[in-house]
């Protein structure tokens, strides 16, 4: 910006009479140079409170800026977390899926692993005859667990011998029962004395009954099948001639029914075998 210079005339006047001359003006320049503008200085104060605010706006943009990013922060941790929940829940819902596919593959398993025991067992029952009874086990083409005449408990067939005198001795009635791949019955239980007690009558006489698949065997009484006998079911009282030959005596208490007997005595008796069909 350019100074801008003022001029001025000044006339002096005095008391006497100037020479005459050539009457002429006669003017005085003088430069007067215009006032510059005053230049205010800050105070102390003023100067703090600039800086106070001045670092106000820094730390309040700083604020927002975090703030910002914080926000942005949550959204972003809020989504990863709902989709981990989501992703959770799916996973959850898969595992479970496979534990129920589980259980049902090892009950299937457990179902084909008993069909496959009970083909086998009855495969290896059909192998102990010479000829099988097919139609003595499957009348009818349909098969079942014990043949036409026998009595089924629980995964045994027995088979009451009820024909008419004469009747046979132990041993003739251990042949017969092999004869039909079996053997006189070994008792193993109380439900079952009590089964085959049940399942047999008086005849004849008081002494005559059903000969069992035990006998004395060097003063001790042994089962066909070799084991010795524990349960000792017998009368309390002697009926007959006594012999090495085990005689189950109906009408009698089941815990006390059991008799030696002479093995010549021809009686009635009892075979057992096992079930050509188990159950599941």
């Amino acid at each position: 910006m350019e100074e801008e210079i003022n001029y001025s005339t000044l006339s002096f006047k005095t008391g006497g009479t100037a020479p005459k001359e050539e009457k002429q003006d006669s003017t005085i320049y003088s430069e007067v140079k215009p006032k510059q503008a005053a230049t205010s200085v800050p105070t102390d104060g003023e100067a703090a409170a600039r800086s106070h605010f001045c670092v106000l706006a820094v730390c309040l943009g700083i604020l927002c800026v975090l703030l910002l990013a914080a926000i942005s922060a949550i959204i972003y941790i809020s989504v990863v977390i709902n989709q981990q929940k989501a992703n959770l829940s799916y996973l959850t819902a898969e595992n479970q899926q496979l534990i129920t596919n589980r259980s049902i593959l090892e009950r299937e398993t457990e179902e084909l692993r008993s069909v496959t025991d009970n083909l086998n067992w009855t495969l290896q029952v059909i192998l102990t005859f010479n000829t099988f009874p097919v139609n003595d086990f499957c009348p009818n083409k349909r098969c079942q667990p014990c043949q036409t005449g026998w009595h089924l408990f629980q995964e045994k067939c027995y088979l009451f011998y009820n024909e008419e005198s004469p009747w046979k001795t132990w041993q003739d009635s251990q042949t017969y029962c092999i004869n039909t791949t079996a053997d006189l019955v070994v008792v193993d239980s109380l439900h079952e004395q009590e089964f085959i007690s049940n399942h047999t009558e008086f005849y004849y006489d008081q002494v005559h009954g059903y000969w069992l698949g035990l006998h004395e065997n060097k003063d001790n009484w042994v089962w066909v099948d070799g084991r010795n006998d524990t349960l000792r079911y017998w009368l309390k009282d002697q009926i007959g001639d006594r012999g090495p030959c085990a005689l189950l005596i109906p009408g009698r208490n089941s815990t006390a029914s059991w008799d030696p007997a002479d093995c010549i005595m021809q009686n009635k008796f009892i075979c057992e075998r096992d079930v050509l069909i188990r159950s599941n």
